[in-house]
């Protein structure tokens, strides 16, 4: 059994931080390419960022500058951090993990996600 779980998340006000973190746990042979999506109420989920297994990052233009995503290839395990957050990034947020259980058999996995606040 694979598991992502997050952690991090809550309420900050405008303009603060904060750092989700991923970690993939389970009968693991290799993960590609890790990544976090956000879904706001009444909204699409949406992708936030993704890096692969070397590194290459991606980011929707609304967190570009903003938000980092790293991960720890040792650990299974993704990071975001989140700068400058405004009222708009308040979501949801998910773990996605491209990754096989063995050389055979690559798989889209998904957290439970958690919640972001940003409120005065």
């Amino acid at each position: 059994q694979v598991q992502l779980v997050e952690s991090g998340g809550g309420l900050v006000q405008p303009g603060g931080s904060l750092r989700l973190s991923c970690a993939a746990s389970g009968t693991i042979f290799s993960i590609n390419v890790m990544g976090w999506y956000r879904q706001a109420p009444g909204k699409r989920r949406e992708l936030v960022a993704t890096i692969g297994s070397g590194g290459s990052t991606k980011y929707a233009d609304s967190v570009k500058g903003r938000f980092t995503i790293s991960r720890d290839n040792a650990k299974n395990t993704v990071y975001l951090q989140m700068n400058s957050l405004k009222p708009e990034d308040t979501a949801v947020y998910y773990c996605n993990a491209g990754l096989a259980t063995n050389p055979m058999n690559f798989a889209d996995y998904w957290g439970k996600g958690t919640l972001v606040t940003v409120s005065s």
